[in-house]
């Protein structure tokens, strides 16, 4: 049966394609439907030269399409389609690859098809050397290049970036930290190091030894900070480093790595430092920022952002004062004892996780993680690590006979 789009008018330029059986190439009149319906249009063209129905047609083939109607694609798209045709192993081409890239979603194959290419991208350049972009194509090409290490990928993600949904998960965070800081800030009278008001661990959200059994304070200490220089300082490593990797890498993967530093953070402190209550967002700020930093030194020579060194030191610098600060903190006397000072182990569970769970993620940019069997490996150790320390918060503390502190 005749596909309904060959009915419609035609233009007579010739374009190139394969007959019945495959062995011949004869001249065919362009069909001019892409601006109406290009994904049944391309499924034709695709299955024209698909002569067995098989689902695949030879890498031959396909630069033959390509070259009779890659005009009408768009050329970043095109680049990638071209990459994948001439890095293809196998010497043919899927159409589930073929369909995953115009409905802008990729598979494990069609990315190792372009990693296993001894060719580089074609067309005027990289990505950076464009000329003619908007403000916010511009932006969008910024945070390809402060983000991921491949070139293919920077175009990819510059090609595919719809801005829909926004990055909204870190900036919804931010503003509730905010929104929390202010009310506690007019509730207590007291702007700088709130920790040491009688009432600050009072509230229902900062996580405290012996109020443990509530189990939502393992997370809902994040929204709580021991002051303005502990928001300021977290507030500025989440939104620099956190709403560019929501961009790249979405909602649900940045949350999954806030989420698990955060948790990560309650439960070192509650294992390593017993008596001590824990404020601030530093688990799931350091994971985020951590991940990002080793993958730019596990991708240096690929990752093209401008004044690289100068900026990963000013994040060390960052790290540093906020990590001296907690430290400080903890140990300075404790304004009503025998009740200390907010614990710092937090900062160093979220960099584990970051080490960890956070490479695989920010590493497989547009691969699923269910695919991955690294990330299953590391997110077994992280489920591991939250049933033991379940486990220690249930039983150690009274097996120890652990002292611990009044809530004031």
């Amino acid at each position: 049966m005749p596909d309904a789009s060959r009915d419609v008018p035609v233009h007579s330029s010739p374009a190139v394609a394969a007959n019945a059986e495959g062995d011949e190439i004869e001249v065919l009149e362009s069909i001019d439907v892409l601006p109406v319906a290009p994904e049944d249009q391309w499924k034709s063209l695709f299955d024209k030269f698909d002569s067995e129905s098989s689902g695949f047609i030879s890498t031959e083939r396909f630069r033959d399409l390509l070259a009779a109607h890659g005009s009408e694609l768009d050329p970043h798209k095109l680049e990638v389609l071209l990459a994948l045709a001439d890095g293809n192993a196998d010497g043919k081409i899927c159409y589930q690859d073929f369909v995953n890239l115009m409905s802008n979603k990729r598979s494990n194959s069609f990315r190792r098809a372009i990693l296993q290419g001894s060719r580089q991208l074609k067309g005027a350049g990289a990505l950076g050397e464009e000329v003619g972009l908007g403000l916010s194509q511009r932006l969008v090409r910024h945070i390809a290049y402060e983000t991921l290490p491949r070139e293919i990928d920077r175009k990819w993600y510059f090609d595919s970036y719809t801005c829909c949904p926004p990055p909204w998960l870190i900036l919804a965070i931010t503003i509730a930290e905010v929104a929390v800081f202010m009310y506690y800030g007019l509730q207590l009278d007291r702007w700088v190091l709130q920790v040491s008001s009688p009432h600050f661990l009072r509230g229902p959200l900062p996580y405290h030894p012996q109020l443990r059994i509530q189990a939502w304070r393992y997370l809902s200490y994040a929204f709580m900070h021991a002051g303005i220089e502990h928001l300021g300082l977290n507030m500025a490593m989440q939104l620099l480093v956190g709403v560019p990797l929501e961009m790249v890498h979405g909602a649900l993967r940045i949350g999954l790595v806030y989420v698990c530093g955060v948790l990560a953070g309650s439960l070192a402190v509650s294992v390593t430092d017993m008596t001590a209550p824990v404020v601030g967002s530093s688990g799931g700020v350091y994971a985020l920022v951590s991940a990002h930093l080793a993958n730019v030194v596990m991708n240096w020579s690929g990752m093209k952002c401008q004044f690289k060194l100068f900026r990963m030191a000013m994040a060390l610098v960052c790290m540093s004062v906020e990590f001296g600060r907690a430290v400080w903190l903890r140990f300075y006397p404790p304004a009503f004892p025998p009740c200390p000072n907010p614990s710092f182990v937090a900062h160093l569970g979220g960099v584990m996780v970051g080490l960890t769970l956070g490479v695989v993620v920010l590493q497989n940019y547009e691969q699923r993680l269910q695919e991955q069997s690294l990330f299953w490996i590391f997110f077994s150790v992280y489920l591991l690590f939250v049933l033991c320390a379940v486990f220690w918060n249930v039983f150690a503390y009274s097996l120890l006979d652990v002292r611990l502190p009044p809530t004031l």
